[in-house]
């Protein structure tokens, strides 16, 4: 059975010593199954004065966490795995090289974080669109039910809210451009994020459904005074709440009707949003016009249309193939159809090319 880390265990871990009072450090793996199945355990030898920690497996993969001394040139691990092929493992966010012998692989694993949840690229599978320089960070969660984990491991699958979160963040992309908001945050060495929810994650339990349209007055994500709402989702991808947290000021929860504003460090509205009754958004500027996102007869799940001034002006579309690691994104609007397609590593989130 798997072993997950709970949020205790995750505040001890960060204090743990080895024998002698040597500080230890931690390395996460994810062993990759050929073929997804009911979930099972790989046998895992490591060398003499290193421990597993914790073991979280799913039908994909098992995410195993290493503790013992430091090394940053890295640790030699033997792995077995009765009636599976092994076809990868994952550090960090790159694909580790793999030695095969008679029916056993060998990888080397660098040990050097100074907790679990430092390792946490490890588990993340994220691909970033664009960066905070460009006044806009935009980042990708790819969700895959075999790879399901923690909470995510315990419900139904979120298939239409994951659906939703990709088209959900493409709208609000195309109007943070649109309306200058992007360009005016990058003048001012701000910038927005766009983020979704990740469902693979034991060290983040990512819970309900939702996503992200925040401010950073600072250059990176550890901003202070940022505004970070939290768009909950239904099943057919409708926006029902906002917990909106401001950093300093604990969280304000927002229903549909009720303005929610966000604000620099200096408490200066830099956009407001407001929850339709319907599930949809309104997406207010300080100055021109409202842009509204709107579903299909109360479903967010596909195709999504954005009005500007209270008249059509685009529909988008974006999917996720998290198989083959392929995000599609369409927009169409008067001026025509843009269509791309990014490439990815299904197993690490690293975009090609």
């Amino acid at each position: 059975m798997p072993v997950r880390l709970s949020r205790r265990e995750l505040f001890a871990a960060s204090g743990l010593l080895l024998a002698g009072g040597a500080p230890g450090a931690y390395a996460a793996l994810r062993i990759v199954r050929a073929v997804p199945g009911p979930p099972t355990v790989p046998e895992i030898l490591l060398p003499p004065g290193y421990t597993l920690r914790h073991r979280t497996a799913s039908r994909a993969e098992l995410l195993a966490f290493v503790h013992g001394p430091r090394d940053e040139d890295g640790i030699r691990v033997d792995l077995a795995w009765p009636g599976q092929r092994i076809a990868a493992v994952i550090a960090g966010d790159r694909r580790l090289t793999l030695h095969r012998s008679h029916g056993r692989v060998r990888v080397t694993v660098p040990v050097h974080r100074a907790t679990p949840a430092a390792d946490s690229p490890t588990v993340q599978m994220w691909s970033r669109l664009s960066s905070p320089a460009s006044g806009l960070y935009w980042h990708v969660e790819h969700n895959d039910p075999n790879r399901a984990a923690g909470h995510w491991q315990t419900v139904r699958w979120p298939t239409g809210e994951t659906r939703a979160v990709l088209s959900w963040t493409l709208a609000a992309r195309e109007i943070l451009i649109a309306s200058g908001l992007t360009a005016a945050a990058r003048r001012r060495g701000h910038f927005f994020a766009l983020m979704g929810f990740e469902t693979n994650n034991p060290l983040h339990h990512d819970n309900p459904a939702h996503w992200h349209l925040s401010y950073y007055p600072g250059a990176t994500l550890g901003a202070p005074h940022a505004t970070v709402p939290h768009f909950w989702l239904d099943r057919r991808g409708r926006t029902y709440y906002n917990g909106q947290d401001r950093q300093g000021a604990g969280r304000t929860r927002y229903f549909a009707g009720e303005p929610a504003p966000i604000r620099d460090a200096d408490g200066t509205t830099v956009l407001t949003t407001v929850i339709h009754p319907d599930g949809g958004l309104d997406i207010r500027p300080p100055r021109g016009p409202a842009y509204a996102i709107a579903g299909a007869a109360g479903d967010f799940t596909g195709r999504l249309r954005i009005l500007r001034g209270g008249r059509l002006w685009r529909t988008v579309h974006a999917t996720d193939d998290v198989h083959h690691g392929r995000l599609r994104l369409e927009t169409r609007g008067r001026a025509g159809t843009r269509r791309r397609t990014y490439r990815y590593d299904p197993l690490t989130g690293h975009l090609h090319g």
